[in-house]
């Protein structure tokens, strides 16, 4: 059998390339290494632009959270793959993120803990590091805004419960919920973790300010302190 060689992504069928498939079939119509290709541009000798992106999507085992993890000098371990093309998928994964993170115009009705988890998971799931935040909710449960609290190293973060509490009453919210997430991947809230959720509880009460529930992102996973009876209704 004739091995195929490798040709540049101009001398492609029109059907075959990535730009002109989105162009004319749409954006849902084209794969992840397609839509990878098609910020890439152009590839590298003996190497296509859809070539670089399957070799970059097997690497990380067709997983996009592990591919938004990746820093600059990771992509740059591909031959073919420049500081330029590294930003330039670097910034659409990133976009992509803010888009999720980013609440609508009309902010829907939080009713369940997939819910209020799917608030800040894409934020979350990919970090080396803890961070804190919360979700401002009115009093028909409806996302206010959402705000980060702490930033802290592999081994945890401060919630700072002044400034938590600050930000709901300068936005006279009603009720709260509490994220943090663990890069372990570990789900399992610690005993500081309960102990934080417990003090939050009781200084909301004292501020008429309901904490709804206490949400552990790992991944693609997450844990509700409500969901698990820790947090009464």
């Amino acid at each position: 059998m004739k091995h195929r060689e490798t040709i540049a992504l101009k001398d492609w069928a029109e059907s075959d390339k990535p730009r002109e498939k989105m162009q004319a079939q749409g954006r849902q119509s084209v794969t992840d290494a397609e839509l990878i290709a098609v910020l890439l541009g152009s590839g590298t000798s003996g190497k296509t632009a859809l070539d670089l992106a399957r070799e970059m999507l097997s690497e990380a085992k067709q997983d996009l959270h592990a591919l938004a993890r990746w820093d600059l000098p990771y992509y740059n371990r591909f031959h073919g793959m420049g500081p330029a093309k590294a930003m330039k998928i670097m910034a659409a994964l990133e976009l992509g993120l803010r888009r999720q993170h980013q609440p609508s115009q009309f902010p829907e009705q939080v009713v369940s803990s997939k819910q209020a988890a799917e608030l800040l998971q894409s934020r979350l799931g990919d970090l080396p590091h803890e961070e804190f935040w919360i979700a401002l909710l009115s009093q028909s449960n409806r996302l206010i805004k959402t705000c980060l609290i702490g930033r802290g190293g592999l081994a945890g973060t401060l919630a700072d419960f002044r400034i938590i509490f600050k930000h709901a009453l300068e936005s006279m919210a009603p009720a709260l919920i509490l994220y943090h997430n663990h890069p372990s991947g570990n789900l399992k809230p610690s005993s500081a973790d309960q102990a934080l959720t417990k003090k939050a509880i009781e200084a909301g009460r004292v501020l008429d300010i309901r904490v709804l529930d206490h949400i552990i992102v790992a991944g693609s996973s997450f844990y509700s302190f409500a969901d698990e009876g820790l947090i009464e209704p």
